[in-house]
């Protein structure tokens, strides 16, 4: 084999190998925009029904987050607690209930007795944190449902994503992100589309 001949030989295969890594590195780089992508839509949905389930009750459950340290050390203080609505509570579940005079205000305690009468049941409730038991005793109509789940200090971060720069952050720009790529997803199936129409 002639000196000219090796050469391109040599030519020819540095080519294709730094075709293969470019190909290699072009499916290395689509893969991980998939799972970016992946991830931004897993952040936006979870926000999303976050959001959604701390103000409506969906199937029964209700998310809600506890901001104060009267039930630690079993809650945490700015812990997201996942609460399902029950016919029957008994003396030591953990409950969340709607405050009598502000509705819009949720605390979580448990319950320490409960008193029936006239058809109707009253449940006294105390913060484990607290010294004595609270001084109003609940109507069965407050309650907003039996705490199942607590996830300690995840509740910071939704209450940061309920905020503007949250929401920015947490919701708008990642949906961004989702609304161009599908974009450009459609953009190159239509090009294709017109390319395959014009052979």
């Amino acid at each position: 084999m002639s000196l000219s001949s090796l050469i391109f030989l040599g030519l020819e295969t540095e080519l294709s190998n730094t075709l293969m890594e470019k190909t290699k590195t072009s499916v290395g780089k689509k893969k991980i925009i998939k799972i970016l992508i992946t991830i931004t839509y897993i952040v936006v949905i979870l926000f999303a029904f976050l959001a959604i389930s701390s103000k409506f009750s969906i199937g029964g459950f209700r998310i809600l987050i506890v901001m104060s340290g009267s039930m630690e050390p079993a809650i945490k203080t700015g812990s997201v607690v996942v609460d399902k609505n029950i016919s029957n509570y008994r003396i030591g579940d953990i409950i969340t209930f709607k405050n009598k005079n502000q509705p819009k205000e949720t605390t979580t305690h448990r319950i320490h007795g409960i008193k029936c009468q006239d058809g109707g049941c009253f449940y006294l409730t105390k913060g484990d944190a607290n010294d004595g038991v609270d001084p109003e005793p609940i109507e069965s109509s407050q309650i907003v449902g039996k705490t199942l789940i607590s996830i300690p200090y995840f509740g910071y971060l939704v209450e940061f994503a309920r905020t503007l720069p949250g929401l920015l952050i947490f919701i708008i720009i990642p949906a961004t992100i989702i609304i161009y790529e599908e974009i450009k997803k459609l953009y190159r199936e239509i090009c294709l589309l017109l390319a395959k129409r014009r052979k």
